[in-house]
């Protein structure tokens, strides 16, 4: 028996429990897009994929429904992949334990991927059932949105045939979204030259931190875990030398950091452990409200020898992490309340070699996107860091003239009485990246309420699900 077999819509719960059961994190697709193939395989849909995995399938109209404009749905298959750190699960290799608590469900101990798990249920629940009046829909489906949207990027649109274009990809009931931020990712890499340390080997740990998503909760300011790691590895250099072995934290460039760590060497164990315990309460503090879990957290180990940096090499490198910005950067002028520019310092991670620092820039205004990168890669330079910027994709510009936006808000005024919202986003959608190849679309972006994406904390509206579901019936019904 399956987990959610009584929550309804039994059809879009049963595909996304499916979907959970198949390991699919950004960069691990090729069974989900598999998954996928069968599916249009088995039902005698006509569909192609691509190299990368990208799947697109169709389905003519319903009988009187020929002459309706086609519609395509479009989400992505992949996730952010996250777990508890007391988590042995193998996201790579195992599905996920998902639950029910009222009226979210949600996965035990990982994130959920419900972000875009839930597009690609709906769109296969739409596609599975003859029963449903529709217009000759296309259903596409891509990889790796999380770490690029390479899929989107890649994608040949070609032989697409709608111009109708439903991307299902946010987490606000009653919120259709008509544009969104562009971004890029920069990628550093600060050179390392090792040498045989003696000392006790120690590790700095901040972790308890919310994280969540660096577009849509970037203004929430909350802690950047591997940021204010530097600030307490500072602090405790103002106190004592000490030599860094390795740092790593954060698990995705579009995820605000909730835990960092670092192994370090030092002489003197008690001045590490004071000086840790002072910026914690420092920090603890400033993040009463913001992020009241904060800890940092010192674990002393052997004494002995290793490979560290030299203390002024670590002294170089906190200096760097010290002067790299992250969070808002620029509030929309025109739109009280939505963010204009941010970015997000959201990996770091270490070898013998290098020291590599991954992040991610949003921005609705191009220059502004532009100005930012230039920002963080004059910092490196400065530093003498290797850096490259990467991943560039466009924003979606809002559209006055949105015949689907227009059915959309009629469909929905007639169902609940009431005008649904009509906003931007600071996130990226890929909407901007299928508008590039193919500029006469008419796109509108939407979904059921999700709470904590990207985070072991995700959970999904059980109730705004069947609501969104029974719009969509409807908004495929209407001839319109």
């Amino acid at each position: 028996m399956r987990v959610w077999e009584n929550l309804e819509p039994k059809a879009v719960f049963r595909f996304f429990e499916e979907i959970c059961g198949i390991p699919h994190g950004s960069g691990n697709t090729a069974r989900i897009s598999a998954y996928l193939q069968k599916f249009a395989s088995d039902r005698g849909l006509w569909h192609r994929t691509d190299g990368l995995g990208n799947v697109v399938m169709r389905k003519p109209a319903s009988a009187g429904y020929e002459q309706v404009p086609g519609l395509i749905i479009q989400g992505h298959m992949d996730m952010v992949a996250v777990k508890t750190d007391d988590s042995d699960k193998d996201m790579t290799a195992e599905g996920l334990d998902v639950a029910v608590d009222g009226d979210y469900v949600y996965a035990k101990n990982t994130s959920l991927g419900g972000d875009d798990g839930i597009a690609v249920a709906y769109g296969l629940a739409i596609m599975d059932d003859d029963s449903i009046p529709h217009p000759a829909l296309e259903l596409i489906v891509t990889v790796d949105e999380e770490t690029g949207m390479y899929g989107a990027a890649a994608l040949d649109m070609s032989d697409i045939q709608g111009r109708r274009f439903l991307n299902i990809d946010s987490e606000e009931e009653g919120c259709f979204l008509a544009g969104c931020a562009g971004g890029k990712r920069i990628s550093a890499c600060v050179d390392r030259s090792l040498m045989e340390k003696k000392g006790c080997r120690m590790t700095v740990l901040v972790d308890g931190l919310q994280g969540g998503h660096s577009g849509s909760e970037i203004h929430k300011e909350r802690g950047n875990a591997i940021l204010l790691l530097g600030r307490v590895l500072a602090g405790i250099a103002k106190e004592t030398e000490l030599s860094l072995i390795g740092i790593s934290g954060g698990t995705a460039e579009n995820v605000i950091p909730s835990r960092a760590e670092a192994e370090i060497m030092c002489d003197e164990p008690d001045r590490v452990r004071q000086a840790a315990a002072k910026m914690e309460e420092e920090l603890k503090q400033e993040y009463e409200v913001r992020d009241p879990g904060l800890r940092v957290q010192v674990t002393v180990g052997q004494n002995g020898a290793g490979m560290a940096d030299s203390p002024q090499a670590t002294a170089y490198f906190l200096n760097l992490l010290t002067a790299l910005p992250t969070g808002v950067q620029a509030m929309n002028p025109s739109v009280p309340g939505m963010v204009e520019t941010s970015l997000n310092l959201g990996v770091i991670s270490s070898d013998d070699s290098v020291i590599t620092i991954q992040y991610s820039i949003r921005s609705s205004l191009e220059s502004a996107k532009n100005a930012l990168t230039d920002r963080v890669m004059a910092i490196f330079a400065l530093a003498g860091v290797k850096a490259e910027a990467g991943s560039d994709y466009p924003g979606w510009a809002y559209r006055v003239n949105s015949p689907l936006r227009e059915k959309m808000v009629r469909v929905y005024e007639k169902m609940y009485g009431e005008k649904p919202q009509i906003a931007a986003i600071h996130a990226g959608l890929e909407c901007g990246l299928f508008l590039g190849k193919c500029p006469e679309l008419d796109c509108v972006s939407m979904g059921p309420d999700m709470l904590d994406i990207h985070s072991v904390n995700e959970k999904l509206s059980i109730s705004s699900t069947k609501r969104v579901w029974e719009f969509l019936l409807e908004l495929l019904k209407d001839k319109s």
